[in-house]
């Protein structure tokens, strides 16, 4: 049923989730499951990165990307203990439901597996939740973890 599914993880307990749901459907389905990351600003000025907590807005590049390569490093991981052979992962900067959108375009895939609500603050509720909007616009299938 799917071929390539997009799982979009920022360290929540819902994307974690999103995570073994993901790699049920890709196992059972022998898809290709690709990871993705997007740092999120938050009002507080720090950025959020799985598995490494939060990061000061004031980080160096360097550091942004050693840390969102430590998150997709560990979800990579996390899927192939898994049993998932055909993972990667990438890291993208940008406005979260957007880039999610575009790398399920450019993948051409099947399905996004995400959690319904991950780590941003309570101005998401305001604003709309990146999963809100994805599932709104997305090309593909959304499949919303709670």
């Amino acid at each position: 049923m799917y071929s390539t599914i997009v799982v979009p993880v920022d360290g929540s307990e819902a994307a974690s989730t999103a995570l073994d749901i993901a790699c049920k459907l890709a196992s059972a389905d022998g898809a290709r499951l690709h990871i993705l990351h997007i740092p999120e600003s938050l009002a507080h000025d720090t950025l959020l990165v799985w598995g490494v907590g939060a990061v000061p807005m004031e980080a160096s590049a360097e550091q942004l990307e050693r840390a969102g390569r430590q998150l997709l490093d560990a979800a990579t991981q996390a899927a192939s203990e898994r049993g998932i052979t055909d993972v990667e992962g990438s890291l993208h900067q940008g406005d979260p439901a957007r880039v999610i959108i575009e790398q399920a375009k450019t993948l051409d895939a099947d399905a996004i597996v995400m959690g319904s609500r991950g780590l941003s603050d309570i101005a998401g509720l305001v604003v709309g939740s990146v999963s809100h909007k994805v599932s709104h616009t997305a090309p593909c299938h959304v499949i919303s973890v709670h």
